[in-house]
This record gives C-alpha cells, sequence and structure tokens, in this order.
C-alpha cells in the first residue's frame, strides 16, 4: 500500500517511520522542505499510485487544515480518500467530507492519541466515517495502532465526526486525571512525613488501582527534576478540553472534575506557582512534548 502523508512534525514524522517500519510505502509533504518527500501537495498526489489514493492530513487544526483540506480538493479525483488525524473540532468534519465530498472525494476523520511516544508504543485510533472507507484504510490504522488485538487499540466509533468527538473526550478524562496525579503530588510534597516523593510515585506502578502510562511519565518527569524546581507552573490548553465542556454544558451531562482541571489551568497562567500545576505541565511535556515555561 503507498499513502501521502501530509505534515511532519513532531506526530507526523514518527507516524511515516511507523508505517513504513510496517511495510507501507510513504510519500509525505510538510511546509519544512528538510523533512519533505515532495515539493507540494500537487506532487504528492502525482506520486500515488492511481486508482482510489489515500491522503492522511496530519496538521494543526483550525485554518492550516482548511487550506490544507481546499487544496487536496484541487489535486485529489473521485474516489480518493482523505483523512483527518489531526486534533480537529468534530464540527468541522462535517464541513470538510462536505467539501470533498462536492468533487467526490471520500472523507474519514481520525482522532489519534499516543504523542511522542508512538512510533515506539503505536497510537490509540479512534475513526468516523463510511465502513467501507474504513474498512480501505485498515492497513494503515493496524500499522499505527498499538500490537495486540485490534479492539483494543482501534474503534470505529460511527459516522463522520465521532472520531474526533471520541477523542474530544479521551482529551477531557485525561485533563482530569492529570489534575488527580498533580493534586496528590503537591500533597505528598506539603507533608514531611514523606520525604521520597518519587518513590512513592514509583511504588504505585505496579498493583495498584491508579496504575497508569500517565503515572509512568510522572515518574520520568519527578526523577529527572524531583521538586519540580526548573518549571514554572503554567498550563496551557489545547482546545479539546474546552469542547468538551460546552458539549457538557450543551447536553446537560456534569463533568465536575474537568471543570476543575480546566479552571485550574486557566488560574496557572495568573502566576501561580502551585506543584500541582507544575507536575500537570510537566505531564503534557512527557506525553506530548508541549512546551513548558522554565522556572
Amino acid at each position: 500500500m503507498h499513502i501521502g502523508l501530509v505534515g511532519l512534525g513532531r506526530m507526523g514524522n514518527n507516524m511515516r517511520a511507523r508505517l513504513r517500519n510496517a511495510g507501507i510505502e510513504v510519500t509525505g509533504y510538510d511546509a519544512n522542505p528538510a523533512v519533505s518527500d515532495v515539493a507540494s501537495l500537487a506532487e504528492l498526489a502525482s506520486a500515488l499510485p492511481e486508482g482510489q489514493k489515500l491522503v492522511w492530513v496530519m496538521v494543526p487544526h483550525g485554518k492550516i487544515t482548511d487550506d490544507v483540506i481546499t487544496e487536496l480538493t484541487d489535486v485529489l479525483g473521485e474516489g480518493d480518500l482523505v483523512i483527518d488525524g489531526g486534533n480537529s473540532k468534530w464540527l468541522d468534519d462535517t464541513k470538510h467530507a462536505e467539501q470533498l465530498a462536492a468533487k467526490g472525494i471520500r472523507y474519514v476523520d481520525a482522532g489519534v492519541s499516543g504523542g511522542v511516544w508512538g512510533k515506539e508504543n503505536g497510537y490509540g485510533l479512534m475513526v468516523g466515517g463510511d465502513v467501507k472507507d474504513v474498512e480501505f484504510a485498515m492497513p494503515v490504522f493496524d500499522a499505527l495502532r498499538p500490537e495486540g488485538p485490534r479492539e483494543e487499540g482501534f474503534s470505529h466509533a460511527g459516522g463522520i465526526g465521532a472520531g474526533h468527538y471520541a477523542k474530544m473526550v479521551h482529551n477531557g478524562i485525561e485533563y482530569a486525571i492529570m489534575q488527580a496525579y498533580g493534586e496528590g503530588y503537591e500533597l505528598l510534597e506539603a507533608k514531611d512525613i514523606i520525604h521520597d516523593v518519587p518513590a512513592v510515585f514509583a511504588g504505585w506502578q505496579r498493583g495498584t488501582v491508579v496504575r497508569s502510562w500517565l503515572l509512568d511519565l510522572l515518574v520520568l518527569a519527578i526523577n529527572e527534576d524531583p521538586k519540580l524546581d526548573e518549571l514554572e507552573g503554567y498550563v496551557d490548553d489545547s482546545g479539546e478540553g474546552r469542547w468538551t465542556l460546552e458539549e457538557a454544558i450543551e447536553l446537560a451531562v456534569p463533568m465536575p472534575a474537568l471543570s476543575a482541571a480546566m479552571f485550574a489551568r486557566f488560574v496557572s497562567r495568573q502566576g501561580s506557582e502551585s506543584p500541582t500545576m507544575k507536575a500537570v505541565a510537566a505531564l503534557r511535556n512527557q506525553f506530548g512534548g508541549h512546551a513548558v515555561k522554565k522556572a
């Protein structure tokens, strides 16, 4: 199989490598010529074999994705398939699908989790779209997902928009879990009876009910910097937590844990030096390579 991949940043570049390691031929395009295989999207489309061409888009949500979709509408043809694997808002999927459908181009949205570790561990995938389109792209999904049973690393969540909606809720849950770990870190640090906070967190990695990959990443972070002295307690957000809260309000679904975690991030940007928020910032950097502010 031969696919096109648009966007070769932190995740896209790793995805290209993982796909190639699985035997899938990839032609990648990026605005940075140093990492790009071709000079333009038109050249990328021409490089793909005739028939149903598949192009995976992995660029930041918003205008950049809009512009890529618009250009792909001009260089792809009837029966081709575009997958948006970025963090687009689920409402944008309908707009993009309709825009492409006007030229007979198919569309699938894919929520992707795995961050900078995905090349080695695989990516959790949540997709939305027509069953036939999802089946056509399954060799790509199987190459990207973690090893093991497909249903434990891949889900066809529903129609167009369902993949990004599922990823949005996934990230909302993630916000709340990270906040809980951060608060636990601060409380342990505050009590003089606890002499080795990193050791306590490391001791939770096996056998306890709070063990998780996020916990493993927090252990990595605090082993490198036990007091998190190198960080400011400033935590940004990429938008999906907000979108999840918007949906919770729209559907009258109470989400107090996410609400508290979201507003704690806002407080952190007003000059807070909270150890909790330093821990959350460290976690975002560990799994996603998100920028942090150095103390």
